[in-house]
């Protein structure tokens, strides 16, 4: 990804979202789906690959984003992949990356493997299905998100934040 200079001046570092697996997605081929993932923050967009045949797909794909405002939220969109017709949209969450941002902010090194350093719980703000710990692991922290898809009888998609500091840019 080629940024802009003035891009450069604001960013703050890069979030790498792992698209890890959707569970009991809607049907919305003959009797499965063709789930893919869309995720997006301000103008970013980025997409996961198809997998087919499969409401509980396991796509395992990191998506990164630059950050220049910790006040964007993340936009993650599932739809049903179809060959000769328009995709269909099967739900979609939105999360806030500012409490991840705000415990990158701490001065966390040396804290032991595993600590939890907050907790998101799920308000009508967010779209969680459960409490999100933000967690010291192996010298950075990762945030697990499992997310509830709206506008959709079911599904949930399982990710994971982490954070990648980049030479030259402002940080956090």
């Amino acid at each position: 990804m080629k940024m802009k200079p003035s891009m450069m001046n604001n960013l703050l570092g890069l979030l790498r979202i792992r698209v890890k697996r959707g569970v009991n997605l809607a049907v919305r081929d003959l009797n499965s789906s063709d789930p893919y993932v869309i995720v997006k923050m301000g103008k970013q967009k980025l997409k996961t690959r198809v997998i087919y045949n499969d409401v509980n797909p396991e796509w395992n794909e990191d998506l990164t984003l630059s950050v220049t405002d910790p006040n964007l939220t993340v936009l993650l969109t599932v739809y049903d992949h179809d060959t000769f017709t328009k995709d269909d949209k099967m739900g979609d969450a939105e999360f806030a990356i500012k409490p991840y941002v705000d415990a990158l902010k701490m001065q966390l090194a040396g804290l032991p493997c595993g600590t939890i350093v907050t907790t998101v719980q799920p308000s009508q703000d967010n779209c969680l299905a459960e409490a999100s710990r933000v967690i010291w692991s192996d010298g950075k922290l990762v945030q697990d998100l499992v997310l509830r898809l709206r506008h959709v009888e079911c599904g949930e998609v399982e990710a994971q934040l982490q954070w990648i500091d980049l030479p030259g840019s402002k940080g956090i």
